[in-house]
């Protein structure tokens, strides 16, 4: 039984190593192409909060045609919103914000969930080769006279492993921790388009 387990683990600790090298491809992947995506999509928010921002102070709500006309889900809370209360009224404004942002929430946190488990669960994958090759160094020991400095070999060559682990870890959670801020950028813009659309409602009312 001992014989197959470590026969087992002379592969296993290399399929380890390939596992690790594979899930870093695939993350430096989905962190670039989140990069590229979120920068764009937060800059347009940004924007749309800086042109609130003016509106406010100025107590000019024209913004909010200009931008209901525009393509975007914060040109769609702005547009929905006012479709809704010249409708109904404003009861129901915060629900179509929370749906706008539900629609919007795969678009915007693809991938984080991958690179969350990543993160997470990176440093135990190369613990789990690590361990291997140790248990694969003591094993050949055991089976040969090759002495203390083929057994250190073995143990230095097993921590490459754990080494590799957090070599994927860290930059997957650094970069799921940069994105989720991000993308609650994002939310507060849509956030900001609804409160102002309340705002709007109500200097509606006074001039009635």
């Amino acid at each position: 039984m001992n014989e197959r387990i470590f026969a087992i683990a002379h592969y296993v600790d290399q399929g380890v190593l390939y596992l690790l090298l594979l899930l870093c491809f695939l993350s430096l992947y989905m962190i670039t192409e989140r990069w590229f995506a979120l920068q764009k999509r937060v800059q347009v928010s940004k924007n749309v909060q800086k042109r609130l921002g003016d509106a406010l102070k100025s107590q000019n709500f024209q913004v909010l045609d200009e931008l209901a006309k525009e393509e975007g889900p914060e040109a769609e809370v702005v547009r929905l919103g006012q479709e809704h209360f010249k409708r109904y009224g404003n009861s129901g404004v915060d629900e179509i914000c929370r749906t706008v942002g539900m629609v919007q929430k795969p678009t915007l946190e693809k991938y984080l969930g991958f690179l969350a488990t990543v993160g997470s669960n990176g440093p135990y994958i190369g613990l789990f080769g690590t361990v291997l090759g140790i248990m694969k160094s003591f094993n050949d020991m055991g089976a040969s006279s090759g002495g203390n400095s083929s057994v250190m070999a073995g143990i230095s060559s097993a921590l490459i492993a754990t080494a590799a682990g957090l070599m994927v870890a860290i930059p997957a959670v650094l970069a799921f921790n940069f994105f989720q801020r991000q993308v609650k950028s994002v939310y507060g813009g849509l956030e900001a388009c609804k409160e102002m659309v309340f705002l709007w409602e109500k200097t509606l009312k006074k001039e009635s």
